[in-house]
């Protein structure tokens, strides 16, 4: 009786394997076929949707549509998971039985075999049967990683866009916002002073950074200088005359404003301006070489870099007149390769945004060459960390903290996150990384006043301690190819990802909630007490509520968005990919206060300072200022 139970035991495990490993080879090939979120008729409505912007019904259609297709792709993943776990748990199961079965079949005592022995034949034939379920259970588990990669994956390299997402840092720390006006100055000091009572905690020997706007006679001394750099000369474009202000206290001093956070303090941002009629256009000039990094602003100076295979250059332009300054090229660098790496077009050599503390100047290029200077373009220190092995390109960007340099190092050989001393570029703290490549940024978040270093990833988000690299938390809830950045409000820590969910996480790594309905692919969050804010590479534009993730607005655009949303003045900064600026309300109603053509395709993010909106696009660099421009 023993026997028959575990010989039915075996032959129904062994059925459910072999159906189960058909299943998943079937899917297989069917996802290759087709990727779950690419739906033919959604794409068509789409089509039809760009030469029908009014109909309402149509858009409606296409939302459901679209919304029912991710549910499906997330019940698909869910299910090649559960099949997984089930024939692992069959194969146990057979296993066990097959062994108990024939456990007494070990110590037969031998006996004199005829010439054809049914035995010895039985024994062979089970032999072979065991040999041919291990082998199509082998099969089946490399089909499964096969359909996890494309599931995960689930994008074409024309699909991925990864351009410059990166980071900030600076004398303004990201406050925490109770409600939805803008923070208070108080506050704002507040955790200036606890940033760099931080850092000097960990460096007490490190002089103590005075970050100080540039003024009027420290901007004309600057211009008189004798530059030693090399300075590329160039018939700048007529602009016109714009009344002398003093410079404001309010810096933008990596990609997204200062720690990277997309908020800015800056006040009376204009709202119009038209670079074709020159409208609310301080000045606009040319860059000498080709970059996707975004501008950034201290004092009266905007920085930023560009690349082609002959060589990497960091630029430093004057921001009241749009004069370019000087120029610092990245070579002799040991190290350094004479054969660019390979990069996707969208991604190039120069994707990562610089980062200023106010001191010192810092870029990296996709070819692992890292180089900084002062303030008026003299190379302190270069070194390259080894060219990164990247499918689309290094694109992550700087970070500084204090007098701290923090890198997020990504590629797919020896992955880690760093922090060098932006004076001497000496090391203070290195960690290995085993999440995969991505192409996100870090951030600085103020979680109980404390500072936290967020650094996206697959699977995981991390938390460090910024002073000494310490791990804080870990949390894996990430998928796919990450791009957007991650973001943080009144404690609480906002990631994103197409291909896997909205979450928030709180100041010791517990998962508050997440979501998946609409989600952002290269643009990052933005996010204040009440709401978190994102923009899709499809058109969508939403509201979440911070507190449950409920979405409370969204508007769906004919644009893409690779360009990350910035609040800046109670209002939120949002470029199309087409060169449309996109200003909406930062409050729950997501209202629409404008929408115009600025004239150039816009992938970059802005830069912000009072009065003043700094612009990258494609082909030039530009300042728009407010005709009743902040003055002091």
């Amino acid at each position: 009786m023993r026997r028959k139970i575990l010989r039915n035991i075996a032959a129904i495990s062994a059925v459910f394997i072999l159906t189960f490993s058909i299943m998943i080879i079937t899917n297989y090939f069917q996802v290759r076929a087709k990727t779950p979120l690419r739906v033919e008729v959604l794409e068509t409505l789409k089509i039809l949707n760009e030469t029908n912007s009014n109909n309402t019904q149509l858009q409606e259609q296409i939302r459901e549509l679209d919304l029912m297709s991710r549910k499906a792709y997330f019940i698909h993943t869910e299910r090649l998971a559960l099949g997984v776990y089930i024939i692992a748990g069959m194969l146990l199961i057979l296993i066990v039985s097959l062994r108990l079965l024939y456990s007494k079949d070990k110590n037969i005592p031998a006996r004199e075999l005829t010439h054809v022995d049914e035995w010895v034949i039985k024994t062979g034939a089970r032999k072979y049967i065991s040999w041919s379920a291990g082998a199509l259970a082998a099969v089946t588990l490399l089909f499964v990683f096969l359909s996890s990669s494309h599931l995960i994956s689930g994008k074409t390299k024309n699909e991925k866009k990864s351009e410059q997402l990166a980071e900030s840092t600076g004398e303004q720390n990201q406050p925490s916002e109770n409600n939805e006006e803008f923070l208070s100055e108080n506050v704002e000091k507040e955790n200036i002073a606890e940033t760099q009572n931080d850092a000097e905690k960990e460096n007490p020997s490190e002089e103590k950074i005075e970050e100080k706007p540039v003024d009027e006679t420290d901007a004309k001394t600057a211009e008189n200088e004798q530059i030693t750099n090399k300075t590329t000369a160039e018939t700048q474009p007529e602009t016109k005359p714009q009344p002398e202000t003093a410079m404001s206290k309010v810096t933008h001093n990596g990609f997204r404003g200062n720690n990277s956070n997309g908020i800015s303090q800056a006040k009376q941002i204009p709202v119009k301006w038209d670079l074709n009629s020159g409208n609310n256009i301080a000045w606009k000039t040319t860059i000498p070489k080709h970059g996707y990094n975004s501008p950034v602003i201290n004092g009266n100076k905007v920085f930023l870099s560009g690349a082609d295979e002959h060589s990497r250059e960091l630029y430093c332009y004057e921001l009241a007149s749009g004069k370019l300054l000087w120029t610092l090229a990245a070579d002799n660098i040991a190290g350094s390769p004479s054969a660019m790496p390979k990069t996707s077009d969208d991604t190039g050599l120069a994707a990562s945004s610089v980062v200023t503390n106010g001191k010192q100047v810092c870029a990296i290029f996709a070819t692992g060459d890292l180089i900084c200077a002062d303030m008026d373009g003299k190379r302190l220190w270069a070194k390259n960390l080894g060219v990164p092995v990247n499918h689309y390109g290094y694109a992550s960007s700087l970070l500084a903290f204090g007098n701290s340099l923090i890198v997020q190092y990504d590629n797919s050989s020896s992955p880690k996150v760093m922090s060098l001393d932006m004076e001497t570029g000496n090391e203070r703290w290195s960690k290995n990384r085993t999440d995969k490549i991505a192409w996100s940024s870090p951030i600085i978040a103020y979680i109980d006043k404390k500072p936290q270093l967020i650094v996206m990833g697959t699977p995981n988000i991390t938390s460090y301690n910024p002073n000494n690299g310490e791990l804080n938390w870990r949390v894996e809830c990430m998928s796919g190819e990450v791009g957007a950045s991650p973001c943080s409000s009144s404690g609480i820590v906002y990631g994103a990802s197409e291909y896997a969910n909205l979450v928030a996480i709180d100041a010791t790594g517990n998962v508050l909630w997440k979501v998946n309905e609409y989600l952002p692919e290269v643009s990052s969050p933005v996010a204040t007490g009440d709401n978190v804010f994102l923009a899709t590479s499809y058109g969508v534009v939403a509201c979440y509520d911070a507190k449950n993730g409920e979405v409370k607005k969204y508007h769906e655009i004919s644009d893409e968005f690779y360009s990350s949303p910035v609040i800046a003045d109670g209002k939120i900064y949002l470029f199309g990919n087409s060169g449309k600026m996109y200003i909406f309300s930062a409050n729950s109603d997501l209202a629409t206060i404008a929408s115009f053509d600025t004239g150039e395709r816009t992938l970059a993010t802005p830069a912000f300072t009072d009065g003043k909106i700094v612009v990258r696009t494609e082909n030039s660099l530009y300042c728009a200022v407010n005709s009743t421009s902040f003055t002091q």
